[in-house]
C-alpha cells in the first residue's frame, strides 16, 4: 500500500491499505486479474520460480491487495482469501489437526463449524470436546494431552456470550496448542484477536467487509508462528477465491468503518428500545449494561456491530413465526452484515453444555442501514403479532 504516516486512524487505514496506486499507473483501485497460467521469460526463471507470480492459485495482484489490507488491519504475518466463511473455518482446522488429535471448541459456536467437527473431523479420527463460553482460564479442565487446537468465537453465535480470550490463549499455549478465533462479529476494527493471544483469526468476509449481501468470501489471518503451515495447507487444498469476489470485498473494506459505525449506533438504539418492551424478556447484546458479560466486552472490545438477539416473553416457535411473518422491513434470511435488516428464528438444539432454554423464542436481528424509527415500528408490528398469536 501507499506509505502512510505512523498511527493513522482506522478509517484512513481502510481507505488506503492494500494497494499503492503508483504500482498500477496511478489508478486508485487494484486491477481485477483473472489468471491461471502465468508466463516465465526463460527456463531458469521457470524452474527456480524466481518471479512474484507463478500460477493463479498462488496469488495475483488482486488477492495480494486484499490480503495486504487485512494484514494491516489484523497485524498478521499473512492472510489467505477463500471462497466462503465456512471455507475460512475448515482450512485452518485441517491445517493444524491430524488423526489422533483433540479439538476444544466453544459450545456457542457457529453451527456449520460444529457440523464440520462432528462429521468430517470425526471421520478423520479427530475428537472434539465442547466447552462453555464462560470457561476462561478454567479451560485447563478441558484440555487433554493431545489437544492441538482451541476454537473460540466471541461473541458466541446467536446468544452472544463473551469469552475471556487472553485467559484461554494463555492456558492453551502452555501445552503449545493453537488458538483460533472466529472474529466475524467484531471485525478487526473492534477486536484484534492476535493482540490478545490468538494465533489464527477467521472472518466471514461475506458479512461486514463485503457489506452488500452479494458476495461470498472468507479470510484467514495468522501470526508468524502459524503462517507457513496455514499457507501450505491453503495452497495444497486449492481452495481459491475468485478475483471478482476478492475485488468486491477489497472495495467493501474502504467503507466498512463508516458502515460499521452506523450499524453499531442503530443496533444499540434498537437494543435499548427492546429492553423496555413488554413482549421481550431479554436482549442478548454484550454492549448493553444488562448483559452478564458486559464488563468483559468493555475490557477487550472497542465497539459492537449490528447483530444481536432478543428473547420473546414466553410462547413457542409459533409465536416466533408470527413475529417474523408480521415484519415488513426486516427480511427473513440467513447471513448478515449487509445494508438490509434481517431476522431469523434461532434454534439452540445443538447446544451440549451451554444454556439452550431461554424461556421463549430467540430471534436474531441484523440491524442494517435503514432509519431506526422505521425499524422500531417494524419490530412493534412483530410484537403485536406475537401477542395476538398466544
Amino acid at each position: 500500500m501507499a506509505k502512510l504516516p505512523k498511527n493513522v486512524g482506522m478509517n484512513t487505514l481502510l481507505a488506503h491499505a492494500g494497494h499503492d496506486p503508483q504500482d498500477f499507473h496511478g489508478f486508485v483501485n487494484p486491477p481485477v486479474v483473472h489468471a491461471s497460467t502465468v508466463l516465465f521469460p526463460n527456463v531458469e526463471t521457470m524452474q527456480s520460480r524466481k518471479q512474484r507470480y507463478t500460477y493463479g492459485t498462488r496469488g495475483t495482484p488482486t488477492t495480494d491487495a486484499l490480503a495486504s489490507a487485512v494484514d494491516a488491519l489484523e497485524g498478521s504475518a499473512g492472510t489467505v482469501c477463500v471462497p466462503s466463511g465456512l471455507a475460512a473455518v475448515t482450512i485452518p482446522l485441517l491445517a493444524f489437526l491430524s488423526t489422533g488429535d483433540h479439538l476444544l471448541c466453544v459450545d456457542s459456536v457457529y453451527h456449520p463449524t460444529r457440523r464440520f467437527a462432528d462429521t468430517v473431523l470425526k471421520r478423520m479420527g479427530i475428537e472434539t470436546t465442547y466447552y462453555p463460553p464462560e470457561a476462561g482460564e478454567k479451560i485447563a479442565e478441558y484440555m487433554q494431552p493431545n489437544t492441538k487446537v482451541v476454537w473460540t468465537e466471541s461473541p458466541g453465535s446467536n446468544t452472544f456470550e463473551i469469552q475471556d480470550i487472553p485467559a484461554i490463549s494463555e492456558v492453551a499455549h502452555r501445552q503449545d496448542a493453537i488458538v483460533i478465533m472466529d472474529n466475524t462479529w467484531a471485525t478487526p476494527l473492534y477486536f484484534r484477536p492476535l493482540d490478545f493471544g490468538v494465533d489464527v483469526s477467521v472472518h466471514a468476509a461475506t458479512k461486514y467487509p463485503g457489506g452488500h449481501s452479494d458476495v461470498l468470501l472468507g479470510l484467514v489471518s495468522a501470526n508468524e508462528r502459524c503462517w507457513e503451515q496455514l499457507h501450505e495447507t491453503f495452497i495444497w487444498m486449492g481452495c481459491i477465491a475468485g478475483p471478482d469476489d476478492v475485488y468486491q470485498v477489497q472495495r467493501g473494506l474502504k467503507t466498512m468503518g463508516v458502515r460499521l459505525a452506523h450499524h453499531q449506533e442503530s443496533a444499540l438504539k434498537i437494543a435499548r428500545w427492546c429492553e423496555e418492551q413488554n413482549g421481550i424478556s431479554a436482549v442478548l447484546h454484550p454492549a448493553l449494561e444488562s448483559h452478564p458479560d458486559h464488563d468483559l466486552w468493555k475490557r477487550d472490545f472497542s465497539g459492537s456491530s449490528g447483530l444481536f438477539s432478543i428473547v420473546l416473553d414466553g410462547g413457542g416457535p409459533s409465536d416466533g413465526a408470527a413475529f417474523l411473518d408480521a415484519l415488513q422491513i426486516f427480511g427473513l434470511g440467513y447471513s448478515w452484515g449487509g445494508h438490509e435488516s434481517l431476522a431469523v428464528l434461532v434454534s439452540l438444539s445443538d447446544r451440549i453444555v451451554t444454556r439452550s432454554d431461554y424461556g421463549g423464542p430467540v430471534i436474531r436481528l441484523q440491524i442494517g442501514l435503514e432509519d431506526v424509527d422505521d425499524l422500531i415500528e417494524d419490530l412493534r408490528r412483530g410484537l403485536d403479532a406475537a401477542a395476538a398469536a398466544r
